[in-house]
């Protein structure tokens, strides 16, 4: 197998985490939060911090590192339109994933807090919930326009 071969594999394998890990976790915080039980939310948000921290956050890295690779193996500009989109776009999905890692975290230890006192999430979750929901949509959709983008490589 070719050095481009390896790379575009490596390279859609991280696509293909990061795009599907985003939704799992959504998927699942949303779900666990529906029911407002700080004993779920608390377990289902304590995995999706293992998830962010074990698939997400190192296919994060893994990405442009393959992506520098494959674009200099096949003799891209970094600069050239489509390329240049991809990156501003992945710069906009680690602007909203960043904070989203620390609310996370935080939406765990209140939800263990809330579960281990017997009480309610306190409002200090929901706050950070919904900004945490906010969140995702331009993330996701940003996420979208670079997997178009790697896929049709237009001239911009």
């Amino acid at each position: 197998m070719d050095t481009y071969t390896i790379l575009l594999f490596a390279h859609l394998v991280g696509a293909c985490v990061l795009l599907g890990t985003g939704a799992g976790i959504a998927f699942f915080m949303v779900m666990a939060q529906t029911g407002h039980n700080p004993a779920l939310i608390a377990h289902v948000s304590g995995t999706v911090v293992i998830a962010d921290t074990v698939f997400t956050a190192t296919a994060a890295v893994a990405q442009p590192i393959t992506g520098w690779l494959l674009a200099r193996e096949v003799g891209w500009p970094l600069l050239e339109g489509w390329l240049l989109w991809a990156i501003l776009l992945y710069l906009v999905v680690g602007a909203f994933w960043l904070p989203v890692v620390w609310i996370q975290i935080r939406l765990r230890d209140l939800a263990r807090a809330a579960r281990d006192a017997g009480a309610a999430l306190p409002e200090a979750y929901h706050r950070l919930y919904r900004i945490w929901f906010a969140c995702g949509f331009p993330a996701f959709v940003a996420v979208l326009g670079i997997l178009w983008l790697m896929l049709t490589k237009p001239v911009l």
